[in-house]
């Protein structure tokens, strides 16, 4: 069974494999078939029940209807009464499915739970038309085109909001803050993932932002961080932002992680039998086992991020910090069926390396981090005039100030409020470059906009101050 998307596998039944040993099976068939036949005798019953139904809808339901429609109906009926992840998906919206792991498709680009019985979003993909229309992680989404979304299920809600490029849908939507639902018009456009994106934080330090886990992200990171390496000699530490991050491919999250430990488990999963319990290790062929690794999830961290944050956490290899993740532990398989049609069946639950299920609990991170508003921020700075020795009047001089007196005899020391070092820690509440309309750099904004990225960033720089090299963890 081969292995594919939002920590799904995938694949289709190898009947083949069964004609071997065919006549075997008959002869323990043979002398189970009394057990056997009251199992089947039963299923036949519960059968019989449904067909018995569709039967009479078929004859004297008061107009004609369409068998097919009924039929996955029934299914998705039945279906509705397992966990949410659990879908039937009619042939279009299996084709569909199938499109969205290679990274481009047709649509909005939202990542879509259910959460206690609403729908919610688990975060907008960057630069795609829900992101760019200004859908948060976290909104509920209470109508389509006016329709309301209560009772909808994760596939029929998927299917009210694909349409054709260049058409529009209205999404209700609900927000802390809002008084009423607020209707937004998004124009379905084909969507592109870029799921790889860096900003060079100088000095060697290095910010990777994954947004999904699709076909090549991977491959992605690799040639990122490689390049990185190439052009500055070596990488003195690294961010990893899995925030926002709704999952994708599960071999990709596990070839990630792979990147980053050299042994050690980075997976297991069990299903309704305990004792088949498959379980991934890493390979000695990690490419990049020891730098300084700070990795940065949120609430909306889920699936394929919670595995690669779990496996990183588990064996000591990364910081976690931020905020505890989505907690979504579960594995599901997806079949083809003859028609066209998939189901999409929740087979198994995932577990960390040492043994934790994350389900409905998440990864909870070593450093909790708020993601405060720099706005906020900004208003809450208490500006105090600080003083210190040297404002003092008739204080000794130190010895920076002999030499800057030597240098110009003219001059006195006007002392000051505001140290480099806090100018380098707090960016939002010293002038900037940009306040001095100076443009600022990647880096600078990067740090100037987001707290926990700022946050990670200077663990990481404390990690260098802070740990010998042949004390550093991830040198043992």
């Amino acid at each position: 069974m081969n292995k594919n998307t939002n920590g799904l596998k995938y694949g289709s039944r190898k009947y083949w494999l069964l004609i071997g040993p065919i006549f075997l099976v008959l002869w323990i068939v043979g002398f189970s078939v009394g057990g056997i036949g009251s199992w089947a005798k039963e299923r036949y019953a519960d059968l019989q029940l449904f067909a018995k139904v569709l039967n009479l809808v078929q004859q004297y339901y008061v107009e004609e209807v369409d068998t097919q429609k009924l039929i996955y109906g029934g299914i998705k009926g039945m279906l509705r009464e397992l966990d949410p992840h659990t879908n039937f998906l009619e042939p279009d919206i299996f084709k569909e499915f199938e499109s969205e792991t290679s990274g481009e498709f047709g649509g909005l680009g939202i990542e879509i739970t259910v959460q206690d019985g609403i729908l919610t979003v688990i975060s907008p993909i960057e630069d795609t038309p829900a992101y760019v229309a200004g859908v948060k992680a976290g909104d509920k989404i209470v109508e389509i085109n006016g329709e309301s979304t209560k009772g909808m299920t994760l596939v029929e809600a998927a299917q009210h909001m694909r349409g054709k490029n260049g058409s529009k849908v209205n999404l209700g939507i609900f927000r802390d803050g809002f008084e009423r639902p607020k209707v937004f018009s998004i124009v379905r456009a084909t969507v592109k993932i870029k799921s790889v994106k860096t900003t060079d934080l100088e000095d060697g330090y290095f910010y990777v932002k994954l947004t999904s886990f699709i076909e090549n992200s991977a491959k992605e990171m690799r040639k990122a961080i490689e390049s990185h390496i190439k052009s500055k000699k070596a990488v003195a530490g690294l961010i990893l932002d899995l925030r926002r991050n709704p999952g994708g491919l599960l071999e990709q999250a596990i070839e990630i992680s792979n990147m980053f430990l050299d042994k050690g488990t980075i997976v297991s999963t069990m299903g309704r039998n305990k004792k088949e319990k498959e379980v991934v290790y890493a390979k000695k062929s990690g490419a990049f086992p020891t730098f300084p690794l700070v990795v940065l999830i949120d609430e909306y961290s889920a699936s394929a991020s919670e595995i690669l944050a779990g496996a990183l956490q588990d064996n000591k290899r990364a910081l976690i910090m931020g905020q505890r993740s989505f907690g979504k532990g579960s594995v599901q398989s997806v079949v083809k069926l003859g028609d066209g049609s998939g189901l999409k069946l929740t087979v198994a639950r995932y577990y960390t390396p040492k043994g934790v299920s994350i389900q409905a609990e998440g990864i909870t991170p070593d450093v909790i981090v708020e993601n405060f508003s720099t706005e906020i921020l900004a208003k809450a700075k208490v500006n105090r005039d600080i003083r210190r020795e040297k404002d003092m009047k008739g204080h000794l001089l130190g010895e920076k100030e002999k030499i800057s007196k030597l240098a110009n005899p003219g001059r006195e020391s006007k002392g000051g409020t505001n140290s480099e070092t806090e100018n380098a820690i707090n960016y939002w509440w010293t002038e900037s470059k940009e306040d001095s309309g100076e443009k600022l750099s990647p880096k600078d904004l990067l740090l100037k906009e987001d707290f926990q990225i700022l946050q990670g960033y200077n663990y990481l720089r404390a990690w260098k101050v802070m740990n010998r090299p042949e004390e550093s963890p991830t040198n043992k």
